[in-house]
């Protein structure tokens, strides 16, 4: 297939696509000049897809929670040798994640680039699941859950979404439960893996001053010497219905803390939007947090100055094609003052609108911002890889941050911050 260039319009940046025989869209960013190598091969499947159909069987799947997650640890082995060894033994650092929506295994490096790359893509296409391989990571895995559940700051995040979703996937343990990642079987790897792991729901990207060519013909060198093992098929995902309603509207826990953590959170019900419009929603909301809620605004300041928060106050937006919410918190000695204040504002602001002076300030400040953040390889390739599966470019970012109007924030801030839309999660000793 013939290779198609992206360029931004406010940016000079250029992407490069090609789509392999195999349907692996392939993209490149070169970095001209740059010393460091960047390659990320991602997945779409993260742990919201825990059930899904094949097409050809017409079986729906319904998997235990934390299975994309325990997938991702399980890539890493191999028959033989050590995938992080023959990787350092490059001079590379390789590792991966898994989010709601992703998992993704990457490198960084500044030498012998095409090796790490055809190495990267091999492994991730040459699972090796055995009874005793996925027994062995149980163990491990549930030290981590148990890590996770130890930590005030993801347990008053979780338990914020727990408030807002009632069935929704995301509300549950990206790593899944103790209980749930027992019951995962070397089998129900194989299905995930076989079901998502098709090299047409992949995406590899790649950025560095690197030799456009010589990088998908790498990748195609691969594919040409390999037979894929198991049979791969088209999934339909399974999401259940999730009411706009919350499911709870203050969730308190306890733990060691020396100073009570909360999340205030925003349950969105704007969904099933892609592409454009997904990052226009986006975007809109992000100025939001930063005019309402940024350490520039009214409410950081009355709030500083009172002793209720401190810098660890701030707030983002997460969202996908099916869900969306936007948490605010921090530390606070009292947390349920800091709601009151916060209803106080934002009724205010309902009232008497928003300055169109903060709007211009705050873009301006995220223009640049977003300018800077493309120097960084890692920023750049994990964002083109969370937005790419949402059909978003990450290249067009900006230019739609620079075409977004007042007019637009003002009647999105209208439509998404109500009350009964609400939640307040908080941690406490």
């Amino acid at each position: 297939m013939e290779m198609i260039e992206y360029r931004g319009n406010f940016v000079q940046e250029i992407v490069y696509e090609k789509v392999l025989k195999n349907g692996l869209r392939v993209f490149y960013m070169p970095k001209k000049g740059y010393t460091k190598q960047y390659a990320i091969f991602a997945t779409n499947f993260g742990s919201n897809d825990v059930s899904f159909k094949r097409n050809k069987e017409g079986i729906i799947y319904n998997v235990n929670e934390g299975v994309a997650h325990f997938l991702e640890h399980k890539i890493f082995e191999e028959k033989e040798g050590n995938v992080f060894d023959q990787f350092a033994a490059r001079g590379a650092n390789v590792n991966a994640y898994t989010n709601f929506n992703v998992t993704a295994y990457y490198f960084t490096s500044t030498d012998n680039f095409y090796k790490n790359l055809y190495d990267l893509v091999s492994f991730v296409q040459n699972p090796y699941f055995t009874d005793e391989n996925v027994e062995k990571e149980k163990g491990i895995i549930a030290q981590e859950i148990k890590m996770y559940e130890d930590n005030p700051d993801w347990k008053v995040y979780f338990n914020a979404l727990k408030s807002m979703y009632r069935e929704h996937p995301v509300r549950n343990n990206i790593a899944g439960t103790v209980e749930s990642i027992t019951r995962i079987t070397k089998e129900e790897l194989y299905d995930c893996y076989n079901t998502f792991y098709r090299p047409e729901n992949m995406v590899l990207f790649v950025s560095g001053d690197l030799e456009k060519e010589k990088i998908f013909e790498t990748v195609e060198q691969y594919y040409n010497h390999k037979v894929l093992e198991h049979t791969m098929e088209k999934e339909t995902r399974n999401y259940p219905e999730e009411p706009v309603e919350i499911n709870q509207s203050i969730i308190v826990d306890s733990m060691a803390v020396s100073l009570p953590l909360f999340y205030v959170g925003y349950k969105d019900v704007d969904l099933n939007l892609k592409g454009r419009q997904l990052l226009e929603k986006e975007i809109e909301l992000r100025l939001l947090l930063d005019i309402l809620f940024g350490k520039s605004s009214e409410l950081y300041e009355h709030l500083y100055q009172k002793g209720l928060i401190n810098e660890s106050f701030g707030g983002d937006y997460s969202g996908h094609i099916n869900y969306g919410h936007i948490v605010v918190g921090g530390e606070s000695k009292n947390p349920t003052e800091v709601l009151e204040i916060m209803d106080t504002y934002m009724n205010e602001k309902m009232n008497h609108g928003l300055a169109e002076e903060d709007f211009i300030r705050i873009k301006k400040k995220q223009m640049g911002e977003n300018i800077t953040s493309l120097n960084s390889l890692e920023f750049v390739g994990s964002s083109f890889i969370s937005y790419i599966f949402k059909d978003i470019n990450f290249i067009e970012y900006i230019d739609v941050l620079k075409e977004t109007t007042f007019e637009k924030v003002e009647k999105r801030f209208k439509s998404y911050f109500l009350k009964e839309r609400q939640i307040l999660s908080i941690i406490k000793s």
